[in-house]
């Protein structure tokens, strides 16, 4: 029994070690995309969840990339993506809208944790959305929620597909998250320069509730 639980320990650490080595030599983005490939097919590693990467993490956090994605219980970033501890920095609002609150956290993450890849991640069946699309224009409750749908109406991109009768609610969801990417590529005063000196990547990404799959978008 205590040979079997030698081995058995080897194995793991053996298994960790190779598991490390692997994910220091993809790219953010290859990590997050292996990951989810992971996810989706039901064979998820759960990495970096010990205690003992709960103790390193007192020493400082150095995410991998920035994930701004909906406030939905169904679509958590690090589980998506089959991540752990200090592997994300997740930004989580209904509709995955950005404003000064998010904008000013996506800026620490590149400044001070010189996060490399930024990812503006929609999913299908979006409430935000929905909500947006079955108000007409006209919604009257006095909550605020009226502010988040206020802010999706207000995207050039939504106004577009108005404009020219593509409403729907995919087509408003494929909008909506290329309006969270434009407009972080153009957001002053970090985001831009870095992103015009490629010295970060910012892109899309569409999450399939169904499937669990994640379609990239915008790949630089």
């Amino acid at each position: 029994m205590i040979k079997k639980g030698l081995l058995y320990l080897l194995f793991i650490s053996v298994f960790s070690a190779c598991n490390h080595f692997e994910k220091n030599n993809l790219t953010p983005f290859q990590k997050l995309e292996e990951g989810n490939k992971r996810f989706a097919s039901g064979k998820p590693m759960h990495p970096d969840e010990t205690l003992e990467r709960l103790r390193e993490l007192k020493k400082g956090q150095h995410p991998f990339a920035a994930v701004v994605s909906c406030a939905d219980s169904r679509v958590p970033a690090e589980l998506v993506f089959d991540q752990g501890l200090g592997d994300i920095f997740s930004i989580r609002t209904a509709g995955n809208v950005i404003g000064d609150y998010e904008l000013g956290s996506l800026e620490y993450a590149v400044e001070h944790l010189d996060c490399k890849l930024i990812v503006v991640m929609g999913h299908k069946s979006c409430g935000a959305i929905k909500a947006f699309i079955d108000s007409k224009g006209h919604y009257d409750h006095k909550d605020h929620i009226k502010n988040i749908i206020n802010y999706i109406e207000s995207e050039s991109e939504e106004k577009n597909l108005s404009s020219t009768d593509k409403l729907s609610i995919d087509n408003a969801i494929d909008a909506n998250i290329a309006h969270g990417v434009a407009f972080l590529k153009t957001a002053e005063p970090i985001l831009k320069e870095r992103f015009d000196h490629k010295k970060i990547t910012i892109i899309g990404a569409l999450y399939d509730i169904e499937s669990g799959k994640v379609t990239f978008k915008n790949i630089q």
